[in-house]
This record gives structure tokens, sequence and C-alpha cells, in this order.
């Protein structure tokens, strides 16, 4: 994918309930730094399953807009 094309934006979960269920789960209980650390440790996690460098830069950009 090139960083122009543009992004799957379109529901593409298996079962999204679940998995919002899933990780509201794993932060239960931890402290705002603990629940940060979380989110980093899997952002980079998901971002390497990924593996695409365009498409991560795209997902930043993204991100960033909105």
């Amino acid at each position: 994918m090139k960083p122009d094309t543009p992004l799957m934006t379109r529901l593409h979960f298996q079962d999204a309930d679940a998995f919002y269920e899933c990780l509201l789960d794993a932060h239960q209980g931890l402290s705002r730094e603990e629940s940060e650390l979380l989110n980093a440790r899997l952002i980079l996690l998901m971002a390497n399953q990924l593996g695409d460098t365009a498409v991560l830069k795209a997902c930043v950009a993204a991100a960033r807009k909105t």
C-alpha cells in the first residue's frame, strides 16, 4: 500500500464487541500509567503484525487527523 492509498475504514473485525471487551478487561485495575504502558505495548505488537511501514505511517497520519 502506498502512503497516499486510502486506509481500509470499513469494519473488518471478526468480533468487534469481543475485542472491545477484551481490551477493557485488560485495563481493569491498572493505574493510568500502567494503562498507557499497556496501550503502548499493544500498539507495538499490533504494528509488528501489520509490518508494512507505509500502512503504519498512513495509520499514524489518520489518527492524528481525528
